[in-house]
C-alpha cells in the first residue's frame, strides 16, 4: 500500500512531467517564428532542430550515470531549470550562434529531464505496486496542449518571444523546484524489491549491472515509436497539404487529432495495463498504429487522413510509458541505468524518422514515405513480448554491463 510519502512523491512527479510538457510545447510551437526572426532556410532550420535530439541523447546518458550514483532528484533539480532557461535564452537570442547555444543547452536539459522524470515515475510505480506511469505521460500531453494554447494566445495579443517564453516558464521553474522537495531521495529510489535502501548519496554502488539483451526490445520499440511520432510531427501538415489537398484551416487538425487521442488514451492507460498486462497493451497499440498509418497512406480525402492520424495517436500513445515501466522492472535496484538507455532511443527514433521519411518523400512522395513508419509500427507487435513482466535476474542471459 502506498504511504503518505509515496503520495507526495507521486504529486511531485506529476509536477515535473507537467513542467516538461509545457517547456517542450512552448518552444516547439514557436519554431516558425524563430525561423523568420533569424532568416533561416528550411535546410538550416532542419540542422538546427536536429541539434536538440542529438544533444538530448548525450544528456540522457549523463543523467543515467549521475542518477545511478546521486539519484534522479539531483538530476531534475539541475536539468529542469536548465531546460526552461534555455527556452527563454532562445527567445532572447540576437543571432544564430546564440540560438545554437540555446538549443544545445535545451538538448542537455531535455535529455536529463526526460530520463530523470521517468526514473521518478518508475520508482513511484514500484512503491504503489500497480501501473501508474501512463498517467504521468497523460499529464505531460495535457501540459503540452496548454503550452500550445498559451503560444496561440500570446501571439494573438502581440507578445514577443522573450515575454511569451518567460511568462510561461519562470513560474514553471518555481513549480519544479518546489515539487523537487517531495521527489524520492536516492536512498528511497535506489532500493531492491525487498525494500532495502541503497547506500547514501555519493557512496552508492551498482551491486548488479543491468544487462543490455532484455532491454533491446524496449529500445527498439521506443525508437520505432518515435520514428512514427516524428513523421507525424514533422511531415503531417505537409502530407495534408500536398497529398489530400486540405484547406488551410483543416491542415492543423491532423496533428491535433493525433495529440488529442494520445492524451485521451493515456488518461485511461494505467487501468488497461492493470487489466490486460503491458505486453498485450503494447501489442494492441502496435496493431492500431499500423492500421492508422495504413489509413494515412491510403487516405482518399482529408477526413480519412485525419482519422488515420487519430488512430496512430491511439496506438503509439501506450508504447513510451510501458517501455519505461518495463525498463524499471529490469532494474529492481532502481539505479536508473535501464531507463536512461531506453530514453536515449527516443532521440534515435526522432532523428531516424526525420531523415528516413524526409528522404523517401523527396524521392517518391509522402504517401510512400508514410509506409516506412507503417512497417516499423507493425514491428512493435513482434517486440511486445519483451514487455512481459520479469525480473532482471530471470531475463538476463548475457553478462551484465554496469553503468
Amino acid at each position: 500500500m502506498p504511504t503518505p510519502r509515496d503520495r507526495r512523491a507521486r504529486l511531485a512527479a506529476f509536477a515535473v512531467f507537467a513542467v516538461q510538457g509545457l517547456t517542450f510545447a512552448t518552444l516547439l510551437t514557436q519554431v516558425a517564428t524563430l525561423q523568420r526572426k533569424h532568416g533561416l532556410t528550411d535546410g538550416e532550420l532542419s540542422i538546427l532542430l536536429l541539434v536538440v535530439p542529438v544533444i538530448a541523447g548525450a544528456g540522457s546518458v549523463l543523467a543515467g550515470t549521475a542518477a545511478s550514483r546521486y539519484g534522479s532528484r539531483l538530476v531534475l533539480r539541475l536539468a529542469q531549470p536548465l531546460a526552461c532557461a534555455a527556452v527563454v535564452l532562445a527567445g532572447l537570442a540576437p543571432n544564430v550562434p546564440m540560438l545554437v547555444v540555446a538549443n544545445v543547452l535545451f538538448g542537455l536539459g531535455l535529455g536529463g529531464v526526460d530520463a530523470g522524470m521517468n526514473m521518478q515515475g518508475v520508482a513511484v510505480e514500484r512503491e504503489y505496486g500497480r501501473a501508474v506511469l501512463t498517467g504521468f505521460h497523460a499529464l505531460w500531453s495535457a501540459a503540452a496542449v496548454a503550452g500550445a494554447l498559451w503560444a496561440s494566445a500570446a501571439a494573438g495579443i502581440g507578445l514577443g518571444l522573450p515575454a511569451t517564453f518567460a511568462i510561461a516558464l519562470v513560474p514553471a521553474v518555481a513549480v519544479a523546484l518546489v515539487a523537487s522537495a517531495w521527489l524520492y531521495l536516492p536512498g528511497e529510489e535506489h532500493r531492491h524489491r525487498t525494500g532495502t535502501p541503497a547506500e547514501t548519496p555519493g557512496q552508492a554502488t551498482v551491486k548488479a549491472g543491468v544487462a543490455w539483451r532484455p532491454i533491446i526490445p524496449l529500445c527498439l520499440a521506443m525508437a520505432f515509436l518515435y520514428v512514427g511520432d516524428s513523421s507525424i510531427s514533422n511531415f503531417g501538415s505537409v502530407f495534408m497539404d500536398r497529398v489530400v489537398h486540405a484547406s488551410t484551416p483543416v491542415i492543423p487538425l491532423a496533428l491535433g487529432a493525433y495529440q488529442l487521442t494520445t492524451f485521451l488514451v493515456r488518461v485511461g492507460g494505467d487501468l488497461a495495463v492493470r487489466r490486460f498486462g503491458p505486453a498485450a497493451i503494447v501489442r494492441a497499440g502496435g496493431a492500431v498504429a499500423t492500421l492508422g498509418f495504413f489509413a494515412i497512406v491510403a487516405a482518399p480525402s482529408a477526413p480519412a487522413a485525419i482519422a488515420g492520424f487519430a488512430l496512430t495517436g491511439i496506438g503509439l500513445s501506450v508504447v513510451a510509458p510501458q517501455s519505461f515501466s518495463a525498463a524499471g522492472r529490469l532494474d529492481p535496484a532502481g539505479t536508473g541505468v535501464a531507463i536512461a538507455r531506453v530514453n536515449m532511443f527516443n532521440y534515435v527514433g526522432f532523428i531516424v524518422g526525420a531523415a528516413l521519411v524526409g528522404g523517401i518523400a523527396d524521392a517518391s512522395g509522402y504517401q510512400v514515405a508514410f509506409a516506412a513508419p507503417l512497417v516499423l509500427a507493425a514491428a512493435i507487435i513482434l517486440l511486445a513480448r519483451g514487455f512481459q513482466p520479469r525480473t532482471a535476474g530471470s531475463a538476463a542471459t548475457t553478462a551484465p554491463i554496469a553503468s
